[in-house]
């Protein structure tokens, strides 16, 4: 467990704090996981050092940890932070930093890897925005990650109102948005997802299948017997396998994990995560179009279970960690 966070230096004129952190010191599962202290890092070139209010909680981020997307962890040296989406407080910025000042509320990704399981943290200041005026920093947190990524696939797929989608896994975080933003552009959904994730999807329109009571490919053609226009897959390996012949065009399967799906005929999600995609989900939260289901909040000396519960597949909707 972590020391008390105590004043340790300056950098550029500025008090260095020792902060707490959850992060870990090694590739593996949730046992390396571990509190550690850290000075607070100091912005580089293009980066804004923010204090984290709150953070969103992602598989990527276990999946970091695993090592198996090692790539995306900024080559930073062992111990590593978990966390890749936050919102909070510009406190310093780097050289180069365009339209963010400090003091500035903001949400973004942590795509140099400082983590934001953490009381501070840095961000890409071309991958980091405003928050505007009317959000919530809990709800800002989610975006990066969840709403951004709802917003690509759905945009990647071009349905017009009236089309047919499954969304094979709706009831974690990001199904759970792709599956809002559907509704709100009229699209018919349908989803899958375990008997606990059931109240969530049905709360915002979808026709539930529970793969552990139905059978998906049954049920599903069933419901579509000339097939979906669109298949969002969030599970992967087999479910992928399973419900992607449902599609009418394999290319409209698109999958936000299993980048195995091209051998499938579909799509991999292009992925846009510059400021001007933070702003475009931030406009769609506002206008009540994207609402994120926030179904946990948890203080960082709890990040072990908010980690958790979305490794698991335990959780039904978004997960933040409550930091500041």
């Amino acid at each position: 467990m972590a020391a008390e966070p105590g004043i340790t230096g300056s950098v550029n004129g500025r008090r260095q704090k020792m902060g707490q952190a959850w992060g870990f010191g090694r590739y593996g599962g949730p046992e390396v996981q571990e509190f550690i202290d850290r000075p607070d890092p100091v912005p580089g070139r293009g980066e804004v050092l923010i204090r984290v209010d709150v953070a969103g909680v992602n598989p990527l981020d276990h999946m970091l940890r695993s090592g198996l997307v090692s790539g995306l962890d900024g080559g930073r040296p062992f111990p590593r932070v978990l966390g890749m989406e936050a919102a909070g407080t510009v406190l310093a910025r780097g050289e180069d930093v365009d339209g963010l000042e400090v003091g500035d509320a903001v949400f973004g990704f942590a795509l140099t890897g400082g983590g934001t399981y953490a009381e501070t943290t840095v961000l890409s200041a071309p991958n980091t925005a405003r928050i505007p005026a009317g959000l919530s920093a809990t709800v800002a947190a989610t975006l990066p990650v969840t709403g951004t990524t709802a917003v690509d696939v759905l945009g990647q797929l071009g349905l017009p109102a009236g089309a047919t989608v499954l969304v094979n896994g709706v009831g974690g975080g990001v199904g759970l948005a792709v599956a809002r933003l559907a509704v709100g552009r009229e699209l018919r959904v349908i989803g899958t997802g375990s008997t606990a994730k059931r109240e969530q999807a049905e709360a915002i329109g979808v026709r539930f299948i529970d793969y552990t009571a139905e059978d998906v490919v049954a049920v599903a053609r069933e419901l579509v017997p000339d097939g979906f226009d669109g298949i969002v897959d969030l599970v992967g390996g087999t479910s992928l396998r399973t419900v992607a012949p449902l599609a009418r065009d394999p290319r409209n399967v698109i999958a936000v994990g299993d980048m195995s799906v091209p051998d499938l005929g579909g799509r991999f999600v292009e992925r846009r995560i510059d400021r001007e995609s933070l702003e475009r989900s931030a406009r769609l939260a506002l206008d009540g179009v994207l609402a994120p289901v926030i179904t946990a909040v948890h203080p960082l000396s709890d990040a072990l279970a908010a980690l958790a519960a979305v490794e698991t597949g335990h959780a039904a909707g978004k997960v933040v960690i409550k930091v500041a």
